[in-house]
């Protein structure tokens, strides 16, 4: 939401609306969130009003973020990684017209998986500590030791 957000934001007041709506998504509880987005409409309507239309419209999928802990909330947010991965996988399968089927396709998906993993260099900020949730979380659906 908040680069989609940004979007619509002219360069003089990208940080400063960027820095706002951190308010909004760093909030411990979506109650605090609310609030947070009603005080960045408040200042920022006037100026970018598609802006918290667009949170508010979206909102009933935003709420479930602010019900995970700190740590893994912050590795959701920061999806550099995330992004960088779907580029990719894009980039390799735009240039196909169409597949024959679909385990033609995995394939693609999966050699290419192979081949992105290969340049990562930097683990994914915060991960350790976010491992450590999702353990704890999701149990039953990470492998066991």
């Amino acid at each position: 939401m908040v680069r989609h957000s940004l979007n619509y934001v002219t360069s003089r007041d990208r940080k400063e609306v960027a820095g706002d709506l951190k308010l909004i998504y760093q909030s411990t509880t979506a109650e605090q969130a609310a609030m947070q987005l009603d005080t960045f409409a408040g200042k920022w309507d006037k100026i970018h009003p598609t802006i918290s239309r667009s949170w508010r419209r979206n909102w009933e999928q935003i709420i479930p973020f602010f019900s995970y802990p700190p740590d893994i909330r912050k590795v959701i947010y920061t999806t550099n990684t995330i992004e960088s991965l779907n580029m990719s996988l894009r980039k390799v399968t735009k240039t196909r017209g169409s597949f024959p089927n679909d385990e033609a396709m995995f394939k693609l998906l999966y050699l290419a998986l192979n081949n992105i993993t290969k340049r990562w260099t930097r683990p994914i900020q915060n991960w350790k500590a976010a491992m450590g949730r999702f353990t704890i979380l999701f149990e039953e659906r990470l492998p066991k030791p």
